[in-house]
């Protein structure tokens, strides 16, 4: 964030539930930590090690970060603030234009069934703290 990225990121857990495997920020509008994250891990691990792998996520992930996951076929996500609650954030923002699609209708589209946890209430309050600073700049 210090350097002007948008405060996004995500973390690949191994099936152990602890060890993380991969972490990644937002690069930048199209390059989203999720989906980042899912295309480096899909070229460094095989796809039945990523589905016992979990996803985590700051915020719930966009049509786009939802599908590269599935793609990638990592099986489970958990994700702590919700898409909606960001679009009520950031508005209509030039660089954070956020689609109000939940990452469960895209992933209920294909045919794997990918676990999702969120939005994990513990933290929501803090993430939207940081998506509210953030984008009032």
């Amino acid at each position: 964030m210090a350097l002007g990225r948008h405060p996004f990121g995500a973390i690949l857990v191994a099936p152990d539930g602890e060890t993380v495997l991969a972490e990644q920020g937002n690069v930048d509008t199209v390059n989203h930590a999720e989906s980042t994250l899912a295309r480096t891990a899909a070229t460094n691990f095989t796809a039945d090690d990523l589905w016992q792998c979990t996803l985590v996520t700051t915020v719930e992930p966009c049509a786009m970060c939802a599908g590269t996951q599935y793609w990638a076929n990592i099986g489970r996500l958990v994700y702590g603030m919700t898409e909606r609650r960001l679009l009520e954030l950031t508005g209509n923002h030039g660089e954070n234009p956020t689609m109000d699609l939940p990452c469960r209708t895209v992933l209920a589209a294909g045919q794997k069934p990918v676990e999702v946890i969120g939005p994990v209430l513990d933290v929501e309050d803090e993430i939207a703290a940081l998506h509210r600073d953030f984008w009032k700049r």
